[in-house]
């Protein structure tokens, strides 16, 4: 790992992610643009009440990829990046923190950008699988966004609020 980039996995039952922790990670005397993703656990999916998730990976192939998408994402910026990537591991309640992704650069468009590429890969191609927990008592597994098919985010329009597609 480099000074530029932070992968890590939470352990719930041991720690908590640390949204701070990912902001000054990301911070540099000639970044002018940090940009962050806070995703948290909420109380409805698809109309059935949630009362928590459970993230189940392998932090091995899950730290990997983290460090394929910094690679990609800094071959697409073509600029100076710090990027920080952490993602829970465990049983979350409503309201905790899943994943938490953080972005430096020189400028904001580019840390927009980054920050977006990031969790969009995080989301779409990172094997971690999870888990709902419904208040009637019953859970399914979620058949989740890195098994699907889609399309690749380019940093060229990865932050454009006119996108359909989101």
């Amino acid at each position: 790992m480099s000074d530029s980039y932070y992968f890590h996995v939470a352990d719930r039952s041991q720690e908590a992610l640390d949204p701070m922790a990912a902001l000054e990670f990301v911070s540099d005397p000639g970044f002018g643009g940090v940009t962050q993703f806070v995703g948290r656990v909420r109380d409805l999916n698809h109309g059935r009440s949630v009362t928590g998730i459970t993230y189940d990976l392998f932090r091995p192939l899950t730290l990997a990829r983290f460090a394929e998408i910094a690679k990609q994402i800094h071959g697409e910026l073509a600029t100076p990046v710090k990027l920080y990537i952490a993602h829970a591991h465990g049983r979350l309640g409503i309201g905790d923190l899943a994943v938490v992704v953080a972005a430096g650069t020189r400028h904001r468009d580019a840390a927009f950008s980054a920050c977006r590429l990031a969790i969009e890969a995080v989301k779409h191609s990172t094997p971690i699988w999870k888990q709902e927990h419904y208040s009637d008592g019953d859970s399914s597994w979620s058949e989740g966004c890195s098994l699907c098919e889609q399309p690749h985010v380019h940093a060229d329009h990865a932050h454009s609020p006119t996108d359909a597609s989101r």
